[in-house]
């Protein structure tokens, strides 16, 4: 995938975003660093992206991010929900279809992909 096509990509999602307006439920972080868009990152992102699209999950923002430290376990994606962040690695297209079924609309984390997990204090 060009630069341009992931532009294009990102100004869809704004747009999207613009419009919905509402209370956004999860937030999902894709890491875009040098060491994720080597290992797929970009392909990560689309699936995602599409999925959300798909599902029509108008409560659901994806974004990206740069390098998150952790190389070894890229593509990174982190799933930000209001009382934990999930983390995990080696997110293919598949495994982010995945996450988006199973985490996002059913909460239920994929337990044998998380690579952390953050509890966050409200």
């Amino acid at each position: 995938m060009k630069l341009e096509e992931l532009r294009k990509i990102r100004e869809r999602a704004e747009a999207d975003l613009r419009l919905r307006g509402g209370p956004t439920r999860v937030k999902i972080v894709v890491g875009m660093g040098t060491s994720g868009i080597a290992a797929g990152a970009r392909a990560t992102l689309r699936a995602i992206l599409d999925e959300v699209a798909r599902r029509n999950l108008r409560d659901v923002t994806v974004t990206q991010t740069g390098e998150k430290g952790l190389a070894a376990q890229e593509p990174i994606v982190e799933v930000h929900e209001p009382e934990r962040i999930t983390i995990y690695g080696e997110v293919d297209e598949a495994l982010a279809r995945r996450i988006v079924a199973e985490h996002v609309v059913n909460g239920r984390p994929l337990a044998e992909r998380v690579v952390a997990v953050r509890e966050v204090k409200g």
